[in-house]
């Protein structure tokens, strides 16, 4: 903001204009729920993805952030949140019935669940992974643990027992 005064008011206006572009242009895409200028996003148009995995994500930024791992090949479904009953967040708001169905249509054979391990997360995982054995499709969770650098001594409890219940073996 101080920027923004401090400079004159083509800059700001630019910004402005281009904030409203964003918010008339930009949607859902219809079968991932990412944000996209198309009816469907990029990556659920990309046929060389693996379109019988499917990683669910919390936000866009965590799709993004999977995304620049470079690692993973299949698609994804945007919760856009968690279950959250005290917040009025539940099912109808996180669109579970689209997944269903994208799951359905898609003759999925695995779904990843990369949710935050939150209360909330937690509630959701749970949720969600029910619901896909009901489909008759296996489900994972993304491991978490100690992170790469991190200190022992610095790491919650929580964390460091989900660490050791997955810990991985060494070697081949």
């Amino acid at each position: 903001v101080f920027y923004l005064l401090k400079e004159n008011d083509n800059k700001a206006q630019f910004l402005a204009d281009s904030i409203q572009k964003s918010f008339q242009s930009i949607k859902e895409c219809d079968q991932c729920r990412m944000y996209t200028e198309e009816q469907t996003c990029g990556i659920c148009t990309d046929v060389s993805r693996d379109s019988k995995i499917i990683c669910i994500v919390e936000t866009p930024a965590d799709l993004i952030a999977i995304e620049n791992t470079m690692q993973f090949k299949g698609k994804y479904f945007v919760l856009m949140g968690r279950l959250s009953p005290i917040d009025g967040i539940g099912p109808d708001e996180l669109k579970i019935d689209l997944l269903i169905n994208l799951l359905q249509q898609s003759n999925v054979r695995e779904v990843i669940l990369a949710v935050s391990p939150t209360i909330e997360g937690e509630a959701t995982v749970s949720y969600i992974a029910s619901l896909v054995e009901l489909e008759n499709i296996v489900s994972s969770r993304i491991a978490y643990g100690v992170p790469m650098g991190g200190e022992l001594e610095y790491v919650d409890s929580n964390t460091l027992i989900q660490a050791l219940k997955n810990r991985n073996p060494i070697g081949s």
